[in-house]
């Protein structure tokens, strides 16, 4: 037996080569806009949860502001580097979960998918609620609407990225670039000045300064750490979505990694440094990033527009998301612990079922949390913790197993960042554990354990299927086509055909209820059959309650187990209507005769669908 194989035409000369999808993937510039957007925003919240947590000790505790933001911003020079090695390392993507798989185990590697999804899901709630509360803060009289301009929002994310990833790069570059260069004109500004231009913005507003200062101790440092990397959110979305990128995809990703991690840790360093230059102070209504654009360019139209960037970068930086948890939930059912429908892509390269169901869990989110943002933030940030460090124990794992040139260094540099997140990720949950972390620790070892019964679930399947096995040769079977009717027309004389074209025997089958009317139905339409005479025998069942599918799957089963080694096939009829909305004039006839017999029966189902 010979085996057929097809090699590509080669593209002649002058014509364009087939399209491959190419075309529908991402450059290092759009890779930047499309997954980069929810670190890019973190500078709105990151320096503020830092001053948050050092105003504890007042204003000697605020001049350590800078000190920690180098100190995250080491962490994040450690992150890019070692997630660019990722990048190189598992090129199909998936970060922490195929590091993680691949050197600490499939166990470990479930904890870290499960610390991504949550962490991707939150951010979604989190980047649109805040957007939208950014809206209500300018136009308070839209705050009645929050929950439905969230889902708003939501709807409108969620329809550009089906239509393809380019294409919500190409949608969100504009906003991406107006706010990454207002906020480089802020601090370019701001280091010109030696006192604040304005201060209209802070003023009339409560101060959060503890009077009562505490002493500056390393635990306040370790806390104001740990709250400011959340400003480190995002920055594995590109590791985890290499196979969106154009080819060479490892050396465009990288450069995307490098180009984020440059352009975030310059402006939440250079923001620091304006928030003690001008000797900021956190008050309560009014954003720090508001009150450094408010101090460095005046309370006029450039204050307006930083605000406004903001508030739209915040709100679309739920893309993030959208590019890099369907390529995960991708690996996820390639390894067969997710259901198998999110490793199906559409055209324009689009894993829709991902991007789908990711749409409908964080739409449920904000419904829980009704549209409010102080509700989602202490459960965010901790799954992304987790993830930095199990990817970062599994590089040191990778270097050592390597064991190439300068490996020492490598897992030296890994070693410190896996313990750095993990401080972070122990000290964030245990001082937000009461204000909802506690959600997040319980539900990441249930993912885990949904993951695994997805897993035993298909294992079963395959040992029944016998997959990796071969089977029988195929041969042929005496074939019985059962088909079910009720009148006469063109549908059943269609059926008929069908069914005499496929089995070597067909019967037609009408079922008659018990009632009076439909027994004198039953004996006319008994009539008509013996006029028309189709050459195909008629049986009536007549049961002896009402029903329509449980009778037929009773004869079917009756036909099985008096004909043995005979294949038995419904064949059902159904008329497909012209026009969509007319589906609801049906009477679903034979959805009820499809779902019983599959139920109850090991009868092949054919549905026959006669277009009107």
């Amino acid at each position: 037996m010979s085996v057929l194989t097809t090699e590509p035409d080669a593209v002649p000369a002058g014509e364009e080569p087939p399209d491959t999808g190419e075309r529908h993937r991402l450059t290092a510039v759009t890779g930047l806009a499309a997954l980069s957007l929810d670190a890019m925003a973190s500078v709105a919240y990151g320096p503020e949860a830092i001053v948050l947590v050092l105003a504890g000790a007042g204003a000697r505790g605020l001049g350590f502001t800078l000190p920690v933001t180098l100190a995250i911003a080491a962490l994040l020079a450690v992150l890019v580097a070692s997630y660019r090695q990722v990048i190189a390392a598992f090129p199909d993507g998936g970060g922490a979960y195929a590091v993680a798989r691949a050197h600490l185990g499939i166990r470990t590697g479930l904890v870290a998918a499960a610390s991504l999804v949550l962490d991707y899901v939150l951010n979604v709630a989190v980047a649109v609620t805040a957007g939208v509360a950014a809206l209500t803060s300018v136009f308070p009289g839209l705050y009645g609407h929050r929950l439905w301009l969230c889902l708003a929002v939501l709807a409108l994310i969620t329809g550009v990225n089906l239509r393809g990833i380019v294409e919500s790069a190409r949608a969100f570059i504009v906003p991406t670039a107006v706010f990454i260069s207002a906020i480089f004109v802020l601090i370019a500004v701001g280091l010109f000045r030696d006192h604040p231009v304005s201060t209209a913005s802070a003023a009339g507003h409560a101060s959060v300064v503890a009077d009562n200062a505490t002493t500056v101790g390393a635990l306040l440092l370790l806390k104001a750490f740990a709250s400011g990397c959340a400003a480190l959110t995002g920055v594995e979305a590109i590791a985890n979505a290499v196979p969106s990128f154009r080819v060479p995809r490892t050396r465009r990703a990288q450069r995307a990694e490098i180009a984020l991690g440059a352009v975030l840790g310059l402006m939440l360093i250079g923001l620091s440094v304006l928030i003690g230059r001008f000797h900021l102070q956190p008050v309560e209504g009014v954003t720090v990033l508001a009150q450094l654009a408010d101090a460095a360019l005046g309370h006029n139209a450039a204050f307006y527009v930083i605000q406004f960037a903001t508030m739209i970068l915040l709100a679309l930086s739920a893309n993030t998301s959208f590019g890099g948890l369907p390529v995960l939930l991708k690996l996820l059912a390639r390894d067969d612990h997710a259901p198998h429908v999110f490793a199906l892509k559409a055209d324009r390269q689009v894993h829709r079922h991902g991007v789908l169901a990711l749409a409908a869990v964080s739409a449920a989110l904000l419904v829980f949390s009704g549209g409010d943002t102080n509700t989602l933030v202490p459960m965010f940030a901790i799954g992304v913790f987790v993830g930095f460090t199990i990817a970062q124990v599994g590089m040191v794992r990778h270097w050592r197993a390597q064991r190439g040139r300068g490996w020492r260094g490598k897992a030296l540099l890994n070693g410190g960042g896996a313990l750095l997140t993990g401080v972070a990720a122990v000290i964030v949950t245990a001082s937000k554990f009461t204000e909802g972390a506690w959600l997040i620790v319980l539900a990441l070892p249930a993912l885990v354990a949904a993951f695994e019964a997805v897993r035993r679930a298909y294992g079963r399947i395959d040992t029944r299927l016998g997959l990796g096995l071969l089977p029988r040769a195929p041969h042929r079977e005496r074939s019985l086509v059962i088909v079910p009717v009720s009148a006469l027309s063109r549908l059943t004389s269609e059926a008929l055909t069908a069914a005499a074209s496929l089995g070597d025997e067909v019967r037609a089958v009408s079922v008659c209820a018990p009632d009076p009317e439909d027994r004198v139905r039953d004996r006319a339409f008994a009539r008509s059959w013996r006029d028309w005479d189709p050459g195909v025998e008629l049986v009536r069942l007549t049961p002896e309650r009402h029903g329509l599918g449980r009778p037929i799957a009773a004869y079917v089963r009756a036909v099985a187990a008096a004909e043995p080694g005979t294949r038995v096939t419904v064949l059902i009829p159904e008329a497909e209507p012209e026009r969509l909305w007319q589906r609801l004039l049906q009477n679903q006839r034979g959805a009820v005769v499809a779902h019983a017999v599959r139920r109850e029966t090991d009868a092949v189902i054919c549905r026959l669908r006669f277009r009107l």
